[in-house]
């Protein structure tokens, strides 16, 4: 039984990770023309690093249709478009996307109902998912019924299409044309403003080479034409455009280099060999069970030898054994699975499923069961088949210290990844804890946001004035993104006498209306904060940060000018650095500029004095009395700063829970060896006990040998995972020193998790009756 229970508890682990590299490996690769898509990108230097990034100017993918023949069609990709859509009564937020004509030519999304080829020639139609279509019109049918999109347009649902399969990275509820964000200022000619993705598909024959030196200084001449034209002072751009196939930018998706060759890849390798490893280990545990039972099945062997059975005809047999254990682990595994599924999709993010309905789901299963048997039973096989008749009637046989040789290598290399795993858990779980006390540079307690929607941007000067008449909140401020996030960054900010090295330095940006630095909890270190309210010329006022005041050569920043966005701002103060973005990145320098730029969200922070949940009955109030259309959402800045440890804590968990699962199977390794131990030396057991040696030195005597290859296993994985792990880290600005102590800790609990497992089967052996094993004598 335990040799089932232990393959069956590999064979579930390897399912779930195969299940959730399928679903990796087959991103976006559904396309009927994926082999001509791609996803055009940038690539630069700055400083000497070189980085490709994958958004681009809204002019370019028009631009590149027009004059390059190689194209067939292109589409631009615009998200992160949250409307508000209402049919008669019912009203409902879209996750919306503004996409070209050329998209439904190129991507293969089937069409339910309505037109099989929208060309979006007019910016009033709209293409919706079968979901949301249900959603919005129920068992109506919706071809050609018009819809009001954020209170303000209506429109004509001209399609509906199948919902977006999970391995599509794509994700939205409707789908608008360009003509439409025309309409409602979405679209700009800014040849340096990277913020849409753009997608082509090349003809049939071109050569993606030969299309890359066509494009590569495209983009380039255009921007430093139009900086030229326009007596702009930023830098010459050397930057360059290309495209990459776009089936494999979601698995290729890091541009550290100026290439796409790692990214989520590495991940994806990572785990596949994990699960290589898990399946290993438990066939290995099989490999040994099976043959520390040997002495058992030794006479029937040589029984069988005896009346004619050849050593294949045996193997033959122990194979067929093997398998049928094999394939009912197999139902035990699948049943695991189901049973796990839910809480592993909710670990990973996916919606990750084992359909027992598919023929292909069974081949699979099948063959996943026969490979295991065949991979597990082998040796087994081999070594049961290879006894000699002779000794093995005789009672006489003695396993080869061979075998034992080649067990014993096999449990060091399991407790080695066991161990690896284990220290790569408690590095991550350092690297987050050290992270999450880092100074932020702002105030999380109490301060919420939420996006501007609807009327709020019409409405926000008398929407402030009440919310802080309310009491419920004590301060307010208007922001180009939430504080934890920034959604625009570029170069171009200069002060004085630029270098040209000045003109290429990156800038992230931020906005305000009023309040900010109060608002926010940000440290104020010279100057003032913007207020529009107050002084009516901070429309061009700005605020640096401490790194910004550094990147510009200011000594005496406050009142000084900088030139930026084709604007002279006047600084009026600097703020201690704050993190934005990523919080294991470095601090960044910033620009919070007055209400000149753009807004997209609304900072509150709470009054302390008050209820929590009154103060948002009080805001809800006031949020639906001036956008009344919109439901009342927002958002804790503490919680969302914690949702920027998601992917970092589901890689620790996952490490953790594959190192459990190792050390598990591991234990099931050891107690096979243990058992095994104790059948071969049971009457050396017997004849030390006669001879006076007592219950702690036989325990001694059996457990030293699995002691020293936990120990073994220790110092073989410490360099790999010290090596594994560094490299991790180096993905991270702002990380841990790796400290011996780690190695220790997961040491340590190797040998103690090890002792456990052995302590019981071998005092159990020492107190066994030495009468017993001497009574043939």
């Amino acid at each position: 039984m335990t040799n089932i229970i232990g393959l069956a508890i590999g064979m579930a682990g390897a399912l779930l990770i195969v299940l959730w590299l399928q679903n990796m490996l087959t991103m976006d690769r559904f396309h009927e023309k994926g082999n001509r898509l791609h996803v055009l990108s940038n690539r630069d230097e700055f400083k000497g690093d070189k980085s490709a990034w994958a958004y681009t100017p809204k002019i370019l993918g028009p631009s590149l249709a027009a004059d390059f023949p190689d194209i067939e069609a292109f589409t631009r990709y615009n998200e992160g478009h949250e409307f508000l859509t209402t049919f008669k009564e019912k009203k409902l937020i879209a996750n919306t996307v503004f996409v070209d004509p050329g998209f439904f030519k190129m991507f293969s999304f089937p069409f339910m109902k309505g037109e099989q080829n929208v060309k979006f020639d007019h910016p009033k139609g709209v293409v919706l998912t079968e979901s949301y279509a249900k959603s919005l019109f129920g068992d109506e049918d919706p071809i050609g019924k018009s819809v009001r999109i954020d209170s303000v347009n209506q429109v004509d649902v001209q399609a509906v299409i199948k919902d977006i399969p999970s391995n599509s990275s794509f994700r939205f509820d409707i789908l608008l044309p360009f003509e439409y964000a025309k309409i409602i200022g979405y679209v700009d000619d800014n040849w340096s403003n990277n913020s849409i993705s753009t997608y082509v598909l090349l003809k049939d024959g071109a050569s993606l080479t030969a299309f890359n030196s066509k494009i590569k200084t495209y983009l380039r001449d255009h921007i430093n034409a139009s900086n030229k034209a326009e007596g702009r002072l930023s830098a010459k751009n050397t930057g360059e455009i290309f495209a990459f196939p776009y089936p494999d930018s979601f698995l290729y998706n890091n541009g550290k280099g100026g290439n796409y060759t790692s990214g989520r890849i590495d991940i994806v390798k990572l785990f596949a060999w994990i699960g290589v490893f898990i399946l290993l280990v438990a066939s290995i545990n099989f490999m040994n069970l099976s043959t520390a039972r040997s002495e058992r099945r030794a006479k029937e062997v040589g029984v069988r030898k005896v009346i004619g059975a050849s050593k294949a005809s045996l193997m033959a047999q122990f194979l067929v054994e093997s398998i049928l254990i094999s394939l009912i682990a197999m139902v035990l595994a699948t049943l695991l699975v189901f049973i796990v599924l839910p809480f592993f999709n909710d670990l990973v993010g996916k919606n990750l499923s084992l359909s027992l309905l598919s023929l292909q789901t069974w081949l699979f299963l099948l063959a996943f069961a026969l490979f295991t048997g065949i991979l597990a039973g082998t040796y087994p096989a081999f070594f049961l088949s290879s006894f000699q008749p002779i000794k093995t009637l005789k009672g006489k046989f003695v396993s080869k210290s061979k075998g034992f040789n080649i067990r014993s290598i096999l449990v060091v290399i399991q407790f080695s990844l066991a161990i690896i795993l284990i220290i790569a858990t408690v590095i991550v779980a350092k690297q987050i804890q050290y992270t999450k006390q880092r100074d932020r540079g702002y105030n999380e307690n109490g301060l919420l946001y939420s996006s501007i929607k609807g009327d709020l941007e019409k409405n926000y000067k008398i929407l402030r004035d009440e919310l802080l008449a309310s009491n419920a909140v004590v301060s307010v401020s208007k922001n180009m993104s939430p504080v934890t996030d920034f959604y625009s960054n570029g170069w171009g900010f200069t002060s004085g006498t630029p270098t040209e090295e000045d003109k290429r330095i990156s800038y992230n940006r931020f906005s305000t209306d009023a309040d900010a630095v109060k608002n926010l909890g940000l440290t104020l270190i010279q100057g003032r904060d913007i207020d529009i309210y107050k002084f009516a010329t901070d429309s061009t006022a700005l605020i640096l940060n401490e790194s910004a005041v550094k990147s510009l050569h200011l000594t005496n920043p406050v009142n000084s000018i900088v030139d930026g966005d084709g604007t002279k701002w006047k600084v009026v103060g600097v703020v201690k650095d704050f993190i934005m973005g990523s919080p294991f990145g470095d601090k960044k320098s910033m620009v919070i500029l007055g209400p000149r730029a753009w807004f997209t969200t609304i900072h509150y922070r709470l009054n302390t004095n008050n209820n929590i949940a009154d103060n948002l009955k009080t805001i809800e109030t006031i949020f639906k009395k001036f956008n009344p259309d919109y439901p009342f959402e927002y958002q804790f800045i503490d919680k969302t700063y914690e949702q920027k440890f998601k992917e970092t804590k589901a890689i620790g968990t996952l490490a953790l829970v594959f190192a459990g699962l190792t050390i598990f199977i591991s234990c099931l390794g050891l107690l096979a060896l243990i058992a095994y131990m104790a059948e071969t030396r049971m009457k050396e057991i017997a004849v030390r006990k006669v001879l006076g040696a007592s219950v702690t030195q036989v325990t001694y005597l059996l457990s030293i040998d699995f002691i020293k290859l936990v120990v073994i296993a220790i110092f073989i994985a410490t360099p790999i995972a010290w090596w594994a792990m560094d490299k991790w880290l180096q993905d991270y600005s702002y990380r841990i020193a790796i400290h011996w102590y780690y190695f220790a800790i997961a040491g340590l609990m190797a040998i103690l998790i090890s002792m456990a497992t052995i302590s019981y089967q071998t005092i159990k052996a020492a107190l066994g009756n030495p009468v017993d094993s001497l009574r043939d004598e």
